[in-house]
């Protein structure tokens, strides 16, 4: 064992000795307890940083503390391979969006190894390659057959930068997720899969999740928007029905105008004749779609000239055209009740139409029906027979009058939409159909799977090549076999992501998409990622789950079971990221510090769920710490050297603690204090906590006294307490704790270790804490045995940290001891 810390040596030894021996490679076994830990897969944009090391940190710490409790751990990794940013740098580099991807999967996966995750990597998948996406073509077909895929004209966020579609989760204030640009509506054909027809289930089943975080479970109910109301008619002269649906039927009465989408059937057909109506209709096209913004954006109509028949009260109500009313949302209509909606209210206030008050406030408080809005619920007024009942009384009341005249029925409604999954770019798996056009829409066949994408092709602009690509496009019907054209959108990314977690239990399946290994693995025990994903991916990723087990692949309901969102690295103040420039490269990081460095610190600044600040000065305390610890460990070797006493496995039972010098047995009971304090730490995926109590192990074992060296106490004592610091550490610095095993004589490889486990031995000489104060202050609190001499208590108290920092170099005048209570030190002027 050499004197200094030589990390890059030590590290790359226990790689070595990890890929030789195969070590994280696993198979399934049905006589142990599997776990399956996952991290959200990178998009390989370039190289990693320190917001990719954080993630996989937290991961891999999970994932060896399992396997330290002799469970059967996979953890895989794989590529997001597919997206926009591909394109984007084969236009700026004139490189082929299939050579830069690549590319930069070498480069990242060569960092990720160089921190030592425990991946199986021989489960690694990109889901670029064709044997990957084959199986997603092949399942969307299966979707076709079931009816649970369709195409349809539908209006769309249209990215103008990036040329393509995004979901409604895509768009943040109104801008593309990736490119930042204002997003805009446009009319095109559009694939679609009906996630709508599991919006119950996958709102139901989030009850299942008791180990997610409650945040990202109330964005998925919000976004999934379950809401009970009623579907209203109200009939138009020459016109068809306008169908409303609403939550507050209570409020009927106070109907005072219509307001319709601008994207409206009746709208279109109106702004035909109309053209001013079809200048507005063009205006909104540019409307920001994000529905929190439609409380704040300034309001805007146009009266059709048409007017409704209120179902009830038999007065006529216009109609108007609005912008803050989204096609999306209900029916694109809704019925305006501005003295109980403030975006109705406002709307009305400025086009001066009327407002009429249908509620008194259920308390009796005042309020102004000139000033704002009063929303309910409330006590009904001016409502014909159903006046004096309450909101929840009337709802039902008028609900079941609506429906008794044919003029309204009950129904349950859903904020969430069926996924749009076409994208109009090139770097994303093809989507299986022929467009024939005498037999329509047309699915490859089997055998014809995967439709390969191809890889060699130019970029002459945004617009994707396939279109210009007659190779590609031109094929035959397979029912007619007339020509026909290939579809030429490409699948959302989000596709490929929804089920690669389960692809790694049978990546080299290729007969099927999955197979029985897959029920043994999932669902995922433990799956790390950022909260940003709790709508964009997660939610697709259940749905996609409940697909594939009723398409009788899979056996379970949810893919995770166990979630944890981990909080950002910052830098500056602000999250670490390439556009930022504020990224910090942890390559210069390791090359200097070495890979455990950066992953103790990544545990030890910030508890995971929390962001995290970056700071130089916390690497450097980080490295000093596993400097201590391997000086400390050379120490403890050259000892036992020298007295010929490397540790033996006899040892271990040792049990003649009545031998014992008291202040040895008392540092090693709170050395299993600290154990039993980091098994429940680990559990609760504080790691913090855990490295805090590393550190104070290593403090503990340092005040050891020398002087015992060579005795079999002393041996016992260095034997154990080392043994479960080690222990504590590995699965966070595990190169440095794998060396250390090994150089000390401690069994097999650390890997391979079980947890330490409590010991009651220790315990048998009883301590108690004692109260230090200085010159009356409180200043720290030690344990001392009980019954312990004078000189032994004072000595405890002056190697205090505590009180050494609150003496500050002051003289010490005396030590005033209270028996079992307090200790007073009292300093000179």
């Amino acid at each position: 064992m050499e004197e200094p810390y030589n990390p890059q040596e030590i590290e790359a030894s226990a790689q070595r000795y990890w890929h030789d021996k195969n070590c994280f490679q696993v198979v399934e076994d049905v006589n142990r307890e599997k776990f399956y830990c996952l991290s959200m897969f990178p998009y390989p944009s370039g190289s990693a940083h320190m917001g990719h090391v954080r993630n996989y940190t937290i991961g891999d710490v999970i994932a060896r503390y399992q396997i330290m409790l002799g469970k059967n751990v996979m953890q895989p990794m794989g590529w997001d391979a597919f997206g926009l940013p591909a394109e984007n740098a084969a236009i700026k580099n004139k490189i082929p969006p299939a050579a830069w991807t690549r590319q930069n999967i070498e480069a990242i996966r060569k960092q990720l190894m160089q921190l030592g995750f425990a991946y199986d990597w021989s489960r690694e998948l990109a889901t670029c390659d064709p044997s990957y996406y084959h199986w997603e073509q092949w399942f969307f077909l299966r979707l076709f057959k079931k009816g649970m895929v369709y195409k349809k004209n539908a209006e769309v966020n249209w990215d103008p930068v990036d040329q393509t579609v995004l979901a409604n989760e895509q768009v943040v204030n109104g801008r593309g997720w990736r490119s930042g640009a204002l997003v805009e509506r446009r009319e095109i054909p559009q694939w679609f899969l009906k996630i709508t027809a599991y919006a119950e289930e996958l709102l139901h089943d989030l009850d299942k999740l008791e180990h997610w975080p409650h945040q990202v479970k109330t964005m998925q109910r919000n976004w999934i928007g379950r809401s009970e109301g009623v579907d209203i008619s109200f009939t138009v002269k020459q016109h068809d029905p306008i169908t409303i649906f609403t939550t507050c039927p209570d409020t009927l009465y106070g109907v005072t105008y219509i307001a319709l989408a601008p994207q409206h059937p009746l709208v279109r057909q109106l702004a035909e004749t109309n053209p001013a109506l079809k200048a507005f209709v063009e205006e909104c096209r540019n409307i920001k779609v994000a529905e929190a913004e439609l409380a704040t954006i300034e309001k805007h109509g146009m009266p059709l000239g048409i007017t409704a028949h209120h179902p009830l009260s038999n007065h006529e109500i216009p109609v108007w055209v609005a912008n803050f009313v989204l096609m999306e949302y209900g029916a694109g209509a809704i019925m305006a009740v501005p003295a109980h909606d403030q975006r109705d209210f406002e709307f009305a206030t400025k086009y001066q139409l009327p407002i009429r008050q249908v509620l008194n406030s259920a308390d009796g408080s005042d309020w102004s029906i000139s000033e704002r809005a009063m929303p309910g619920p409330g006590i009904l007024v001016d409502s014909e027979e159903f006046t004096g009942l309450s909101s929840q009384q009337a709802f039902n009341a008028i609900a079941a009058h609506l429906e008794a005249l044919n003029l309204g029925q009950r129904k349950t409604n859903y904020r969430l939409r069926d996924w749009g999954v076409s994208r109009q770019r090139y770097w994303g798996a093809p989507i299986p159909i022929i467009n024939c056009p005498h037999c329509g829409a047309v699915p490859v066949p089997d055998k014809d799977l995967p439709v390969l994408l191809p890889e060699d092709v130019e970029f002459t602009g945004v617009t994707t090549p396939l279109k210009s690509m007659p190779s590609f496009y031109q094929t035959s019907c397979p029912k007619c076999q007339q020509p026909a054209e290939r579809e030429t959108d490409t699948f959302d990314t989000f596709m490929e992501s929804s089920w690669y977690y389960a692809r790694f239990a049978c990546k080299k399946q290729n007969k099927s998409m999955l197979d029985g290994r897959a029920n043994y693995w999932l669902p995922v025990d433990q799956y790390v990622g950022g909260i940003e994903h709790a709508v964009l991916h997660l939610l697709y990723a259940r749905f996609f789950h409940k697909l594939m087990r009723d398409e009788g692949l899979l056996n379970s309901d949810e893919p995770f079971t166990r979630l944890l969102s981990q909080g950002m690295v910052l830098n500056k103040g602000a999250k670490m990221s390439k556009s930022r420039g504020n990224v910090v490269d942890p390559q210069p990081l390791i090359a200097r510090y070495g890979a455990d460095t950066v992953r103790l610190f990544m545990m030890f600044a910030a508890p995971p769920e929390q962001s995290l600040e970056w700071s130089d000065s916390g690497v450097e305390g980080a490295y000093r710490f596993l400097k201590r610890l391997w000086a400390y460990a050379h120490d403890v070797q050259e000892i036992m050297r020298k007295y010929n006493r490397l540790p033996k496995a006899s040892l271990k039972n040792m049990t003649n603690w009545e031998e014992a010098d008291a202040a040895q047995t008392d540092i090693l009971r709170q050395i299993y204090e600290i154990l039993d304090q980091a098994k429940f730490d680990y559990e609760r995926q504080q790691y913090n906590t855990v490295v805090s109590g590393c550190m104070k192990i290593l403090n503990l074992l340092g005040k050891i006294p020398q002087c015992s060296a060579g005795t079999d106490i002393h041996e016992i004592v260095i034997y154990k307490g080392l043994g479960i610091l080690l222990r504590l550490l590995a699965p966070i610095t595990p190169h440095i704790t794998h060396q250390l095993w090994q150089d000390l004589g401690y069994e097999d490889i650390i890997l391979h270790a079980s947890w330490p486990k409590s010991s009651s031995i220790v315990f048998r000489v009883d301590t108690i804490e004692m109260v230090v104060q200085i010159n009356g202050k409180l200043r720290s609190r030690v344990r001392v045995p009980q019954g312990a001499a004078k000189d032994l208590i004072e000595k405890t108290v002056t190697d205090d940290d505590k009180v050494r920092q609150a003496l500050d170099g002051k003289m010490i005048k005396k030590i005033i001891i209270v028996p079992a209570k307090l200790v007073n030190v009292v300093t000179g002027e």
